[in-house]
């Protein structure tokens, strides 16, 4: 591979080193400010002689994380307009044509970029794979909806970057008709419903979905009434019209006033049972035109069955949420029955996690519901429906507690692992990260792009699950199946 590639808009200038080549911060759409702040993304521009490609991008418009999630959570923020782009890593060195792997960050719909240390992609072109990260508008500018302006924008950002991988990246030997696209948290949440989405339809062959399925489609009535919360806020209607006199500042704001109500528990009331259950505010929409209908009835029809899917969730994913912040050590017996019994967990699942979990506090219990209920049981719904309609599914847990925080095995710990790069990840998953488990995961990550098979047996009614845990990762049947069917009854 060499330094400079051309691609369609003109020619790119990137970096080699240690036997792998890095092109950043391309364009593949025009940047969406001006007169196309609210639009769906317009070509990029060409340009004349050489594009420098050595570095990041600008990332999206966002809020900081709140604290003390701004601490264990990294979220670059460059400077500019221009952040619709993508960065490819590919092995320095011409060879046969390799699978190429898209990378969606996750974020809440509101925060990330691929600007994160732990999404760097050397290690998949070490391996064989091209890999492709790419930004996309978040929070009000990509997911409100608009009366003037096209839904799910920050949805159609990611197939116009997909669109871009089919069309270039063979410049920088990726095979277009072997790629994989895959994400974690609301990039996996993405990827599930760009799976039904027509628009998406071709331009990716196998998927990948960490800790995110189908806990994220608003029904357009609750996006209104979001937007209604948003213009008491800005003090005024609420159409791409209006807005596009208020400043990102401005609006992201406001932005993260409404993120918070909804996330501290939102009223249906007020927000919508779509968005209360969603547990975000800005989110995709079912507008019955880029996305015909709920994620998880077009999977249940068969929508996207051809496409084989390697989905799962790591063990404790709330311990993110809860540990940090202090709320699990505040949790007691009351406060646990009553949350729990919010969301269906009567007497007889909590008995049941408190004899799975010796010794395990409130706060622990109250982590391994939340975890199931907005995690694990949404993710195994989809394996269950495309089972149904013949599609192949592969389903993974991840267990390596981490040593940093006492975060043990929750949201994004697996990243580092996955991307083969835990020194980057280490505020989540700790400085004495397994590597074997490393090894373990991005190889079988690598076979899936490759194969379409990471390794294990498909999903079935035996419910086969590979978990990346100590000593060794292994094959089990119906993880914690019993607390399973306890909530099915």
């Amino acid at each position: 591979m060499q330094e400079i590639v051309t691609v369609a808009q003109g020619r790119l200038r990137g970096r080699v080193e240690d036997g792998v080549a890095a092109f950043l911060g391309i364009p593949y759409a025009a940047a969406p400010v001006g007169p196309l702040r609210f639009a769906a993304p317009q070509p990029p521009t060409a340009w004349d002689g050489v594009r420098d490609a050595t570095a990041f991008g600008p990332t999206a418009p966002k809020p900081p994380y709140r604290a003390p999630l701004d601490e264990i959570l990294p979220d670059p923020v460059i400077p500019g307009d221009d952040w619709l782009t993508v960065n490819v890593w590919t092995a320095a060195e011409p060879g046969e044509s390799r699978p190429v792997m898209v990378w969606i960050h996750g974020g809440a719909f509101v925060n990330g970029s691929a600007a994160v240390p732990a999404y760097d992609g050397s290690a998949f072109a070490r391996d064989g794979v091209v890999l492709v990260s790419m930004n996309y508008r978040l929070g009000v500018e990509g997911f409100a909806l608009l009366p003037d302006a096209p839904a799910n924008r920050g949805l159609l950002d990611q197939i116009a970057a997909l669109a871009w991988v089919r069309d270039n990246v063979a410049a920088f030997g990726g095979d277009p008709d072997q790629v994989t696209v895959f994400g974690e948290s609301a990039g996996a949440m993405s990827v599930t419903t760009l799976l039904t989405m027509p628009a998406a339809a071709g331009l990716f062959h196998r998927a990948i979905t960490q800790s995110g399925s189908v806990q994220a489609a608003a029904t357009p009535a609750d996006a209104r009434l979001v937007l209604g919360v948003l213009g008491e806020l800005l003090g005024g209607p609420v159409t791409a019209a209006e807005l596009a006199a208020v400043d990102s500042e401005t609006l992201i704001d406001a932005q993260r006033q409404i993120s918070a109500e909804v996330s501290a528990g939102a009223d249906p009331a007020r927000y919508g049972a779509s968005i209360a259950a969603a547990n975000m505010a800005f989110i995709p929409v079912v507008d019955g035109d880029s996305l015909p209908l709920h994620p998880m009835l077009a999977i249940a029809d068969g929508v996207g069955a051809g496409v084989p899917l390697l989905t799962g969730t790591t063990a404790e994913e709330y311990r993110l949420f809860l540990v940090p912040t202090g709320i699990a050590s505040f949790v007691n017996d009351e406060a646990l029955n009553h949350l729990a019994g919010r969301l269906g967990a009567g007497e007889e699942i909590l008995r049941l996690y408190r004899a799975n979990r010796p010794g395990a506090t409130p706060g622990d219990l109250l982590s391994a519901v939340l975890t199931d209920v907005f995690f694990r049981f949404p993710a195994l719904a989809v394996a269950t429906a495309r089972l149904v309609t013949g599609a192949t599914t592969y389903f993974y847990e991840f267990a390596v507690p981490s040593s940093a925080r006492g975060l043990g095995a929750c949201h994004a710990a697996e990243i580092g692992y996955v991307f083969d790069n835990l020194a980057a990840a280490a505020e989540l998953s700790g400085s004495d990260a397994p590597q074997l488990i490393a090894d373990a995961m991005h190889s079988s990550w690598v076979r899936f792009a490759r194969t379409g098979d990471p390794g294990w047996p498909a999903h079935d009614d035996a419910y086969p699950i590979m978990v990346f845990g100590l000593p060794e990762p292994r094959v089990e049947w119906d993880v914690r199946g019993e607390e399973r069917l306890a909530w099915a009854r």
